[in-house]
């Protein structure tokens, strides 16, 4: 039940991403556009998609680690035993939830210290910006401490103790070069 409302909220994040991806290119695109042709341009534009950018990278960043997408390299856990998977495993998540009360507590400190800036075109307070932090802490930890519970009430697969997963693009071993192949 929890797993379905955290791949609900990802699926919804990743709609956002979406939403912001095309709207970031509408921008950029149309501000171009306009630079070369009208010899004119929209400054909300440049503002707005760096915005886009930031907050989309957070939502990425959890869909992502919801996913097991993330880049890690597993050398040296795939070579122990079961328990010392789980360990390693249990270690890595309990940092990267401290990284997340950090990251939170970070980004909330720099929400109370900019609430009253406004940004230069879009004369928006600050507090948003730096509202994307805190909004990736508290949609990350409920996927780290998913993981945690079911690591440790033994529901994760062997395959799901390494933590990572292979890329969908193939093993980049498996290309020879044409003068090679020969």
């Amino acid at each position: 039940m929890i797993q379905r409302f955290i791949n609900g909220y990802c699926r919804a994040l990743a709609w956002l991403m979406i939403a912001s991806l095309a709207l970031m290119v509408v921008m950029v695109f149309g501000n171009v556009v306009m630079r070369y042709a009208f010899n004119s341009g929209l400054t909300l534009s440049e503002e707005l998609s760096r915005w886009l950018f930031v907050w989309m990278t957070f939502m990425g960043a959890v869909v992502a680690l919801n996913e097991r997408a993330h880049l890690g390299t597993d050398a040296l856990i795939s070579r122990l035993p079961r328990i010392g998977q789980q360990v390693c495993l249990a270690a890595s998540l309990l940092l990267m939830l401290f990284v997340c009360w950090l990251v939170f507590a970070g980004a909330y400190e720099q929400v109370k210290i900019n609430w009253d800036s406004t940004s230069a075109v879009m004369e928006t307070s600050m507090g948003y910006f730096y509202a994307s932090g805190m909004v990736f802490a508290i949609l990350a930890a409920p996927v780290l401490l998913l993981n945690l519970f079911k690591l440790f009430a033994g529901q994760l697969s062997d395959e799901e103790l390494v933590g990572i997963r292979e890329s969908e693009e193939g093993n980049p071993n498996d290309y020879i070069p044409q003068e090679q192949a020969k």
